[in-house]
C-alpha cells in the first residue's frame, strides 16, 4: 500500500519517566477513583495533559464518558489492591469501569495484555481518575480489542464492520507499552490495538511506547486502529502523545498514531517527539526493510479523513517521508484539514510534499489549512 521514495537517518530517543499529570481544556467526568502507590523517582512537575490553548470544538460523542456511576471499580482504596490480574479481569468483563486504589498516583504494570472480549459491551469504558499509569514494562502491549479476533468472540457474521464494542479510555496515562513480535493484523499498537467497533480516547497521555522497528505498513506505538465501524472516526481529544524529549513513541511507521483505511479526528491535542524509525518506506525498497513514514501519524488505505484542530504537532521525525504526517489514500479519494493548528519541527528525511513542512500527502486534493501555522 502507499509509496515510493528514498531516505536515511537516526534519531536517539533519551528516556524520562512521566508525572503527575492535570487534564486540560475538556472537564473530565466524575469517577470512583483515585490511585496510588509513590514511586521510587522523585516525582516531576506536574504535566498538562492536551493542548490548553486549543480551541477546537469537541461535539458531543467525542466528550469524556460520565463514570459517576460504574459498572465494576478497580481496587479496594488501597494501592496494593490494584493489580494487573485485576485489570484484566476488569477489561474482559467489559462495562464502565473506574479505580479505587488510594489517594496518590499510581502505575499498575501489567503482567498480561488487558482484552476486551466482544460480547461484554456494548460500551467498554476505563476511566483513571488522572492518576492511573497502566504500564506495559517495555515488555507488552498494554488493550487490546479486536472485533475479529476469534479468541475473543465474533458477535456478528460482519466482524469488519460492526458498531459494537465501543471503546474509550479517559484520564489514563499508558506507559511503556512495546509491541514487538506481534504479529496478529500485521502488528503495531505499543499501548492500544484495535480493529472494529469504535475507539476514543480523552484526556489521557501516551509515553514512551514502542512497536516493531522496521516493516512497510505496520506502525503505531501508541495506537494501531483498523475498520471502524461504518467509516467513523477514531476521535483523540485534549491528549498527549510524548510531551517531551524522551517521551515520545517510536515505532518503524507512526510514532504516535497509525491506521489503514480509518478516519481520525484530533482535537485538542498534542503530539510531540515521535518518530518513524524504519528504513525503505512503503513498499519497501529492495534491500531494506520497509517503514520510516509518519513521525507522528500514519495513514493509509482507501476512503478516509484526518482532521487536525487546536493541535500542537511538533519535534516528530521520520526516516522516510512525513515528519509529522503521512497520508497516503491509494485511491485519491481521502482528505486533510487542519485547523487553528500549529505544525513545526517535524523533519522528513527522505521525502514529503512541497509546500507542506513534515507532511507527505497524496488524497483528494490538497489538505485544506485554516487558522494554523506549519513551517520547519
Amino acid at each position: 500500500m502507499a509509496l515510493l521514495p528514498a531516505g536515511c537517518g537516526s534519531e536517539a530517543a533519551p528516556q524520562q519517566p512521566q508525572g503527575e499529570w492535570v487534564a486540560a481544556g475538556a472537564s473530565a467526568a466524575p469517577s470512583s477513583a483515585a490511585p496510588s502507590a509513590a514511586p521510587s523517582s522523585p516525582a516531576p512537575a506536574t504535566v498538562v495533559v492536551g493542548n490548553p490553548k486549543g480551541r477546537a470544538s469537541v461535539p458531543a460523542e467525542a466528550k469524556a464518558v460520565d463514570t459517576s456511576r460504574p459498572t465494576r471499580v478497580i481496587g479496594d482504596g488501597t494501592p496494593a489492591s490494584c493489580t494487573s490480574k485485576a485489570v484484566v479481569a476488569a477489561v474482559a468483563a467489559g462495562g464502565v469501569i473506574t479505580f479505587d486504589c488510594g489517594p496518590d498516583p499510581l502505575t499498575i504494570t501489567m503482567a498480561a495484555t488487558a482484552k476486551v472480549k466482544n460480547a461484554n459491551g456494548p460500551k467498554i469504558v476505563l476511566d483513571g481518575g488522572g492518576k492511573i499509569t497502566l504500564s506495559g514494562g517495555g515488555k507488552r502491549r498494554i488493550l487490546y480489542m479486536n472485533t475479529c479476533d476469534k479468541a475473543q468472540g465474533w458477535t456478528t457474521s460482519h466482524c469488519q464492520d460492526q458498531d459494537h464494542p465501543q471503546l474509550t479510555v479517559q484520564n489514563l496515562t499508558f506507559a511503556d507499552g512495546n509491541s514487538t513480535g506481534e504479529t496478529t493484523e500485521g502488528g503495531g499498537g505499543g499501548a492500544i490495538f484495535v480493529r472494529g467497533g469504535r475507539l476514543k480516547v480523552v484526556n489521557s497521555r501516551f509515553i514512551r511506547n514502542r512497536c516493531d522497528s522496521t516493516g512497510p505498513d505496520l506502525g503505531g506505538a501508541a495506537i494501531r486502529v483498523l475498520s471502524q465501524s461504518k467509516g467513523l472516526p477514531v476521535y483523540i481529544v485534549n491528549s498527549t502523545f510524548g510531551g517531551g524529549k524522551g517521551l515520545g513513541g517510536r515505532c518503524s511507521n507512526g510514532g504516535a498514531l497509525s491506521s489503514i483505511g480509518v478516519s481520525w479526528v484530533v482535537l485538542n491535542s498534542v503530539l510531540t517527539h515521535n518518530s518513524a524509525i524504519g528504513s525503505g518506506a512503503n513498499p519497501a525498497r529492495a534491500g531494506k526493510p520497509g517503514g520510516g513514514s509518519g513521525g507522528a501519524i500514519y495513514t493509509d488505505g482507501n476512503l478516509f479523513t484526518v482532521r487536525i484542530a487546536g493541535s500542537i504537532v511538533t519535534d516528530n521525525h521520520a526516516e522516510e517521508g512525513g515528519g509529522a504526517v503521512f497520508f497516503v489514500s491509494n485511491d485519491r479519494t481521502g482528505t486533510m484539514t487542519i485547523e487553528s493548528s500549529t505544525l513545526q519541527r517535524n523533519p522528513s528525511d527522505g521525502f514529503e510534499t512541497q509546500g507542506l513542512p513534515g507532511i507527505f500527502f497524496l488524497g483528494a486534493r490538497n489538505p485544506t489549512v485554516k487558522s494554523s501555522t506549519l513551517r520547519r
